[in-house]
């Protein structure tokens, strides 16, 4: 059997995607699992075992493009595909499987897919409350998930695939200190400030592990550069060559083989966070306005911290420098202790 998968366009719902193929690969042992998803897609795809091959969504996240994605689901009619899954709930997605002819194209309602999609579910949020059972309850037959208590247990989490060598490899490349072992910090988030944990506070626990004996490895995007050159600044000079601010320095498949070499991992609600998850680290996952109760770190090694409930969308808190106030409110010391915890744990089992 032969599968093509349209995959999400985002770093989190790509890891949870990963749940779906493991589940499909569960069904059907001798599957082909091929994912169409953006190019940037492809050093998280080449990690999951069961991926046969990743093929580059060329098109941008907004542009419909009719004539080339016809274009390109022509061009896949050779490759024989029997099924596809399409995760995305655009209109857009379920162009290509259906110009490529694929006798059975599966997915979410959407925005009206009548005809594009031929085995076309109809969500009931309540019924599938995580993104990860939703995209899960499409490796089944709709007769028998109808919610998520129908789905079998445990699910197949994400799990990303880094050997020994890369690891120690890469951490030489950036010149990471060998005797010192490495706490990740993921301080950016999409949509700006609000999802953040403050820089100050990232600094406070940066400094009480330096004291410890760890070093920091700050990771990012370029446009967290600043962040964490703040976290850096605000440390004691003489601790300063024990964070290395990596964000914008490194490409996605470096940060992940960092992330795996990591003792434990300190996130925001971000992509980076649901990496981290998929490499098995012990995770801190810090919560403000965004909810875990729809898209959480998919571990048993993570831990949430929230002091709030429910959903508020909020693109800037109104606390000083665009922080929310529910994120100001989570303290070092209660971050500090919940990894001293997971670092404990993780040393007994």
């Amino acid at each position: 059997m032969k599968i093509l998968v349209i995959g999400p366009s985002w770093v989190g719902d790509m890891m949870m995607s990963q749940s779906l193929y493991r589940t499909l690969k569960q069904r059907w042992p001798e599957a082909e699992i091929d994912v169409m998803a953006p190019a940037w897609c492809r050093p998280l795809l080449s990690r999951m075992p069961e991926v046969n091959e990743a093929l580059a969504m060329p098109l941008g996240h907004g542009a419909l493009a009719l004539g080339e994605r016809r274009r390109l689901g022509r061009a896949l009619r050779d490759k024989g595909y029997d099924r596809a899954y399409v995760l995305p709930n655009s209109f857009k997605s379920a162009l290509v499987p259906f110009f490529a002819g694929i006798k059975v194209r599966t997915g979410w309602r959407g925005e009206m897919r009548y005809g594009l999609l031929n085995d076309i579910r109809t969500l009931d949020k309540a019924a599938f409350p995580l993104m990860v059972e939703r995209y899960v309850a499409l490796g089944y037959d709709k007769e028998r998930v109808a919610r998520a208590s129908d789905l079998p247990q445990p699910l197949l989490w994400p799990q990303l695939l880094v050997n020994e060598q890369e690891k120690l490899d890469t951490a030489a490349e950036f010149n990471l200190n060998a005797e010192r072992p490495v706490i990740g910090f993921c301080p950016g988030a999409e949509f700006g400030p609000a999802k953040r944990w403050p820089h100050y506070h990232y600094a406070a626990l940066a400094q009480q592990l330096i004291d410890q004996g760890y070093q920091i490895a700050l990771f990012g995007s370029a446009k967290d550069k600043e962040t964490g050159e703040q976290i850096l600044q605000s440390l004691q000079e003489a601790s300063r060559q024990h964070c290395h601010n990596l964000a914008g320095e490194t490409r996605l498949e470096q940060a992940v083989c960092l992330l795996a070499h990591c003792k434990a991992v300190i996130s925001n609600d971000s992509g980076l966070m649901h990496i981290a998850a998929a490499l098995d680290r012990p995770l801190v996952a810090l919560y403000g306005p965004s909810s875990p109760d729809f898209t959480p770190p998919l571990s048993h090694k993570a831990r949430v911290i929230r002091l709030i409930t429910g959903y508020h969308k909020v693109r800037k808190g109104d606390a000083d420098e665009g922080y929310h106030q529910s994120l100001i409110d989570i303290t070092p010391q209660r971050v500090s202790a919940e990894l001293a915890t997971l670092l404990e744990s993780a040393c007994t089992s």
